[in-house]
């Protein structure tokens, strides 16, 4: 399949500069730039659709330049509403680092020691749906990180206003549809920073046009505009073709919002905390792909797994006479938690859902080590705490009046045994709540 192709089958094809996607097959310079704004101290599976596109590319044979965006960050992406609050320069640097190791970590290929698969590396699932192999590893060193506040530390203001600036007319700027929205009746406003912002991310696309001879930006739906500053940029300044390839925003199936953290629905590739809660927990993130609906398991199984069209269309067809057996929505866990967490981490997770759903599974049985194990996997929290507490702390439950409801009702058990009354919980413990939330004190 070449990559024109697989960028149709997988659905990563919104706007465009490109008005021919074989031109992809066959263009001359392959090298690509992907950006993030260090926003927040983890990326969502929003930004991993968009780096799942990226991988179809570097899989085809281009160069991908992954940037961080420690100056754009300072500022903030322009909302669609409303101003951003300013981070201090401490949060920008900290969420910087946090994003970009987890970029490095789904492009960057594993040691053979891990057992892990390799970032744009084929996977091949057994019959069960269960089991995945990894293919050639792709080169590490092919992966250039950039970032830039690298670039724009040294930058003059006059000189930025001089070259930059004097590019651009007012009007031009001013029919942008995010500005529209901010300015135009009811509008909130917008500050000059905000709105200076384009201007700065297509610095971003002309500086790394100079440097490495990058010609084409892949980004979200919702950035193709700034982008496009970066074409005219190039255009004006160096007398040259840029181009653009967006990839659509990828919908709740549920809930029809986009998925991202605006929409207070984030699913975060982080499976620890950082410092700001922003995390999903490997079992929650296997289990959200788990319980993923019939209607939208295809659309998302092609977006969040490195499984080739054969092994995907082999899996649908089997799932259509099978629905009962989910195994469609298996194969999307494994492959989604694969890719961000490792095949390490997607064996565990497999056998864990399967010793935690097994109806014939003796929750007494377990032992302390085997608790402790499972900790790597679900929440956690100290001994010492009171069951109440416990519930409210990790998100069990939204009051400690709807805890006691909880326990009154015999929805949670401790080590297997059901909890009639508040208690404090002073060893190694695994708390369920009804059918499928978990909670490890240790």
């Amino acid at each position: 399949m070449k990559l024109s192709e697989e960028l149709l089958y997988r659905g990563f094809q919104a706007q465009t500069t490109i008005t021919n996607p074989t031109d992809l097959d066959t263009r001359q310079s392959k090298k690509f730039y992907w950006g993030a704004d260090p926003s927040a101290d983890s990326l969502t599976i929003g930004n991993l659709a968009a780096l799942m596109m990226c991988a179809c590319f570097t899989r085809h044979g281009y160069k991908p330049y992954l940037l961080v965006g420690g100056a754009t960050g300072q500022i903030g992406d322009p909302k669609e509403n409303s101003e951003r609050d300013l981070k201090s320069l401490d949060e920008v640097e900290h969420n910087k680092q946090c994003i970009r190791k987890q970029i490095e970590r789904i492009i960057t290929p594993s040691t053979a020691s891990t057992g892990d698969a390799a970032w744009g590396s084929p996977i091949e699932l057994d019959e069960d749906g269960g089991k995945a192999a990894a293919g050639p590893v792709e080169d590490a060193n092919a992966v250039t990180m950039v970032d830039n506040y690298d670039w724009f530390k040294n930058i003059n203001y006059l000189d930025f206003l001089r070259e930059v600036g004097k590019a651009f007319s007012m009007t031009q700027l001013l029919d942008r549809q995010f500005v529209q929205n901010r300015i135009g009746e009811g509008g909130s406003g917008i500050s000059y920073a905000e709105f200076s912002y384009t201007l700065i991310q297509g610095y971003d696309f002309l500086h790394l046009y100079r440097e490495h001879g990058v010609d084409l930006q892949l980004c979200g739906a919702d950035q193709y505009g700034n982008c496009t500053s970066g074409i005219h940029l190039i255009k004006r300044l160096e007398d040259a073709t840029a181009d653009v390839w967006s990839t659509p925003l990828i919908i709740d199936p549920v809930t029809g919002r986009k998925f991202g953290k605006s929409e207070g629905n984030a699913i975060w590739l982080a499976s620890t905390d950082n410092g700001s809660g922003n995390y999903t927990s490997i079992f929650d993130f296997y289990q959200f792909w788990l319980n993923q609906p019939d209607e939208a398991v295809e659309y998302l199984i092609k977006i969040y797994t490195l499984l080739d069209k054969p092994a995907i269309e082999d899996i649908l067809a089997r799932h259509a006479e099978h629905p009962e057996a989910r195994l469609a929505q298996r194969a999307l866990a494994r492959g989604a938690t694969e890719v961000v967490h490792g095949r390490t981490a997607a064996d565990a997770i497999e056998n864990l859902t399967t010793m935690l759903f097994d109806r014939s599974t003796d929750f007494a049985s377990f032992s302390t080590d085997e608790i402790l194990e499972f900790a790597n996997f679900l929440p956690t929290d100290n001994k010492g705490i009171s069951l109440v507490n416990a519930l409210v702390d990790n998100n069990l439950a939204d009051s400690k009046k709807k805890a006691r409801e909880f326990i009154a009702q015999g929805a949670i058990t401790i080590n297997g045994t059901k909890i009639n009354e508040d208690v404090t919980i002073n060893d190694i413990a695994l708390i369920k709540k009804g059918k499928n939330k978990f909670l490890i004190i240790r």
